[in-house]
């Protein structure tokens, strides 16, 4: 039985609405055509679509230059709003919050449940020691004692969250470390579309092992963001011997945060990547300015932490950054493997994106369901999310500048 015998009436008059719907812009029958072959996964002849858009027209679509058509309202013939082109996500999620999805799972299972070329992004936060997320250590670290977290004494009346120590990682713990993030990458890379970003926080003990682990599995680098940010890790004296050594630290007091760039390879060039699977290239932050590799950022304000007491939590101004990068036209959907207390999820729905995340910790992933809501709806500056903390250092402003004004995107 073909393709068009088994098709419902009326399937390709709604798939090019919902991509209308999804999209906002006009667009050419080719254009439309890939993009509803690709939802309903058979071939569509260009001329089907060509005749839906003409016969619908002027009632539904608009012709508003030349070759290129839109969708003329919000409403269809039975004046119900169309909904937009589903994400082709597998099963039904634990939760849900906007654009926002959130699964209670292992993300490793959750993965190998997916279809192929499903999403357009990954931006992540994951256990890259592993053995600090272990079910042990966390019973440790939720005690108040004991494990490989370390908790810092209270500063300035300000209580500080804990940090791992990474330094407690033997050669075990570091093949085990490879082994699983480069599983883990293997499978990101089946269910990414070609030039999806993956983008990973790390750590500089780490970073590396990390890249090898990723790299093996097919994905391009593409560098490093880096977060600037004062951390605890580092700077201290040879312990037991400060007085001794009062001029000596122990390793350099850290100033930055990794977080690892890599990309999926393209399919042809980076225009015919973006016009077909929506990605490639990285959103910036305003038309004349590119996106840059350093972020100028704080630590986790108090009131986040006050919504999700998660020991890795990222602040709203800095995760908010990167998610809005990694969809260049906005379009998509946004997976955090290791989503903790949704703050990646929080960011995506702060900036309009569909996301999916999944947690194993059964703890972390009720934290989600509380803070997802409550993170998304904070403002991180009042002047919105692009603005919130500008991403280019002071010194390079001037040459990025644009004079009177800098347009947004």
């Amino acid at each position: 039985m073909s393709d068009a015998t088994r098709r419902r009436p009326g399937e390709i008059r709604d798939a090019i609405i919902s991509f209308f719907q999804t999209h906002q812009r006009e667009a050419t029958p080719a254009e439309i055509r890939i993009a509803v072959a690709d939802f309903l996964k058979s071939q569509i002849p260009e001329s089907s679509v060509r005749s839906y858009l003409r016969l619908n027209t002027p009632g539904q679509f608009l012709q508003p230059s030349p070759g290129k058509y839109q969708l003329k309202n919000q409403s269809n013939e039975n004046g119900q709003k169309p909904t937009r082109m589903p994400s082709k996500i597998s099963g039904d999620a634990d939760y849900g919050f906007g654009d926002a999805s959130l699964w209670n799972a292992d993300c490793m299972d959750w993965l190998d449940a997916q279809s192929d070329r499903s999403l357009q992004a990954v931006v992540t936060d994951p256990p890259y020691g592993l053995l600090e997320y272990s079910d042990e250590q966390q019973r440790k670290l939720r005690n108040g004692k004991g494990g490989v977290w370390r908790h810092a004494p209270s500063f300035d009346g300000h209580q500080r969250a804990p940090l791992p120590r990474f330094t407690v990682l033997d050669e075990s713990h570091l093949l085990e470390l490879h082994s699983f993030f480069n599983a883990w990458a293997r499978r990101c890379y089946r269910v990414l579309v070609p030039g999806a970003h993956l983008v990973v926080a790390t750590n500089p003990l780490l970073s590396h092992r990390l890249a090898i682990a990723i790299g093996e599995a097919g994905f391009e680098r593409r560098g490093e963001i880096i977060r600037l940010v004062m951390t605890m890790r580092g700077g201290d004296r040879p312990k037991n011997a400060h007085e001794e050594f009062p001029e000596i630290s122990a390793m350099p007091r850290s100033m930055f945060e990794p977080w690892l760039l890599f990309r999926k390879p393209l399919e042809g060039r980076l225009q015919d990547n973006l016009r077909k699977w929506k990605t490639g290239g990285l959103r910036r932050p305003e038309v004349n300015r590119p996106f840059g590799d350093v972020i100028e950022s704080s630590p986790t304000r108090k009131a986040e932490r006050e919504i999700a007491n998660h020991p890795s939590l990222k602040p709203q101004s800095f995760i908010r950054q990167i998610v809005r990068a990694v969809l260049p036209l906005g379009e998509g959907t946004i997976l955090d493997c290791f989503a903790g207390s949704g703050s990646t999820l929080a960011a995506a729905e702060a900036v309009g994106y569909r996301s999916v995340g999944v947690e194993r910790d059964r703890e972390y992933f009720e934290m989600a369901t509380k803070a997802i809501p409550r993170l998304a709806a904070l403002s991180v500056g009042g002047v919105g999310v692009v603005d919130a903390v500008d991403p280019v250092l002071p010194q390079f402003r001037d040459a990025f500048a644009v004079k009177g004004g800098r347009p947004r995107a």
